[in-house]
């Protein structure tokens, strides 16, 4: 047992510290849940108590709004090991003793690009679930394959106001900083190991003065508080590579003023209001946030992303 709870603090504050996500599923706190009362059947909380093993889940998204939002996640067994099956289950309710009025599955995702930066794990879930109103809403996540699965339990708060921009809305017209407004010194744009120009040519305000689709990410690789960041930015760079040839500009943004953790963060990430880092937004021509990633995501998640919302789906 203490080999697991080393394990959980461990990944919940190396790798999702930094998106604010929880180190360890809740446990139920319902009258049920005390007594020894049955929960009622076919609710969240009695599919958990059914389940053949109880793992813990480490999140990894966060900021959730009305209507459909990304969910991202670990999935960590009692031994304190990583699941990595191809898909994971999400049953979502409204309340532990109420039914699920979702089923989604969650797909394994690659973290990063073959010989980038490490998150210390490879591979994240992630899934979409519809959050129709603000609320608290329950989660039962449980692993699939051969065998009883192993489930954990997670919330989500949807609040009334999300904290950095929502989907729908428009984007803070910023100007972040570029080669041009640092004299071409990448060491003061970048605290990547090695960094690519083309992710410092065009600022968010010049991308959005002249109607251009961006995908603008905050992130520090170098002072992140998980690590997720460099594969963060990786992925983002990747992505640019692919897509050069289209309108969409991408654009990498550090966190501290100064590259200075001691300093605080940096104007651009207040002006975003951004409650945790890394972070990436998906913005059209008109400067409307069409889609949003906190944590970590996979080049196919992302590239497939900019087709769906700012390339109509080319």
């Amino acid at each position: 047992m203490l080999r697991s709870a080393a394990v959980l603090l461990a990944l919940g504050s190396v790798f999702l510290a930094g998106c604010g996500g929880q180190a360890k599923s809740p446990e139920p706190t319902s009258t049920s849940a005390r007594s020894s009362t049955a929960p009622p059947a076919g609710s969240l909380e009695a599919l958990w108590r059914s389940a053949g093993a109880h793992a813990s889940v480490i999140e990894g998204s966060s900021d959730y709004q009305p209507g459909r939002n990304r969910y991202s996640f670990l999935l960590v067994d009692g031994q304190g090991r990583v699941l990595s099956t191809p898909t994971a289950k999400v049953l979502v309710a409204t309340g532990l003793t109420a039914k699920p009025y979702e089923t989604a599955v969650a797909h394994s995702e690659p973290i990063g690009v073959p010989g980038g930066a490490s998150a210390g794990v490879g591979s994240i879930f992630v899934t979409h679930v519809s959050l129709p109103r603000v609320a608290k809403y329950w989660l039962l996540v449980s692993s699939t394959g051969s065998g009883k699965p192993n489930a954990g339990l997670a919330n989500i708060v949807v609040a009334p106001k999300t904290n950095a921009p929502a989907v729908g809305t428009r984007a803070v017209s910023t100007d972040t900083p570029t080669l041009a407004s640092t004299g071409g010194k990448l060491a003061l744009l970048s605290t990547a190991t090695h960094p690519d120009p083309r992710l410092y040519r065009t600022s968010v305000a010049q991308a959005m003065a002249r109607h251009e689709p961006f995908v603008v990410t905050f992130a520090t690789p170098k002072f992140c508080q998980s690590r997720t960041c460099g594969p963060v930015v990786d992925v983002v760079d990747a992505v640019a590579k692919k897509l050069a040839k289209t309108p969409v500009r991408f654009i990498h943004v550090e966190i501290y003023k100064d590259n200075d953790p001691a300093k605080g963060t940096n104007r651009w990430v207040n002006a975003w209001h951004l409650p945790n880092e890394p972070f990436t937004f998906l913005v059209d021509r008109q400067g409307i946030v069409r889609a949003k990633l906190s944590g970590a995501f996979s080049v196919g998640e992302l590239e497939q992303a900019v087709r769906s919302t700012l390339l109509g789906g080319r």
